[in-house]
């Protein structure tokens, strides 16, 4: 993309100025995702940061089951597809048998924090040196639009379709702040889609936690809040407004905990807790605006 200017002032002075281009790891593919859905936007955000970083030739991702499912369609690098809920299991074992390369997790909520919620939680103990992505759109997108364990209370899905009731289905559940109390998290943040400044803080996030996997750390993790307007019966821009207004309400925007990359954690076999796992109870997570 070229912004054009006026008339250079003087001889061979150039037109055009490049305000934009589009990342060689981002594939010029057709979308199968639903109009309005804040996949697309991840996608191009973990585009741009492993190009800045000069991480599609060691990067080693694994796939979800879910809407996401074709990631590998759009991102050119290397992918393995795991089987659901189970992409934190198969990028262990990645991590062991290369642990020169980058390794990352690309989940949804119905993954990462339902089926998959023992291997998320186990990695993250482990403090295993991947990092997850994690989008958080608060509903089974791909399969019907049913409750997920993200889903807002009150909030009608195809079984829930007078609203989740706490009494009945439980409380949703907040992941990441779950995740980072535990020492061998390096780094957990959550950011959104929502709106322009909230995308530009979401990719810091996502390049903070590559940095850290890069730097030595042990496991990070950013959540993703994203929109299903679809899933949630609404048009794009009512979707993102009820992303801003009730969703953030529920999972607060901020950089949760980031314990910093150690010079001194483990290498070779991936449990690279690092100065994160010696943190104990002084480091616990605080919370705060990103």
């Amino acid at each position: 993309m070229t912004l054009h200017t006026p008339a250079p002032a003087s001889p061979g002075a150039s037109a055009a100025r490049l305000i934009y281009r589009k990342p060689d790891v981002l594939l010029d593919r057709s979308t199968h995702y639903c109009p309005g859905c804040g996949h697309g936007i991840v996608h191009r955000l973990l585009a741009e940061i492993m190009t800045e970083l000069e991480l599609p030739a060691h990067t080693i991702a694994v796939a979800p089951v879910g809407c996401a499912v074709f990631a590998y369609d759009y991102l050119n690098v290397d992918f393995v597809e795991a089987p659901h809920g189970r992409a934190p299991a198969v990028a262990t074992g990645i991590r062991r048998v290369r642990p020169e390369a980058f390794v990352l997790t690309y989940q949804g909520d119905g993954d990462l924090a339902a089926i998959g919620t023992a291997e998320i939680v186990h990695a993250a103990a482990r403090g295993e040196r991947i990092t997850a992505i994690f989008v958080n759109n608060g509903i089974y997108g791909m399969t019907g639009g049913q409750m997920a364990p993200t889903t807002l209370l009150g909030q009608r899905t195809t079984s829930s379709p007078d609203g989740r009731d706490a009494a009945l289905m439980g409380f949703p559940i907040r992941i990441t702040e779950m995740l980072a109390q535990l020492p061998g998290v390096t780094y957990a943040a959550r950011g959104t889609v929502a709106d322009v400044a909230g995308i530009g803080k979401l990719k810091s996030m996502i390049k903070r936690a590559c940095q850290v996997q890069m730097n030595g750390g042990g496991f990070s993790i950013v959540e993703a809040l994203s929109n299903c307007p679809v899933g949630w019966g609404m048009t794009p821009l009512e979707s993102l407004e009820h992303l801003k207004g009730p969703v953030v309400e529920a999972y607060p925007l901020g950089v949760i905990v980031d314990r910093g990359a150690s010079a001194s954690a483990q290498s070779g076999s991936g449990g690279a807790l690092g100065r994160a796992g010696a943190a104990g109870e002084s480091d616990a997570p605080r919370p705060r605006e990103a």
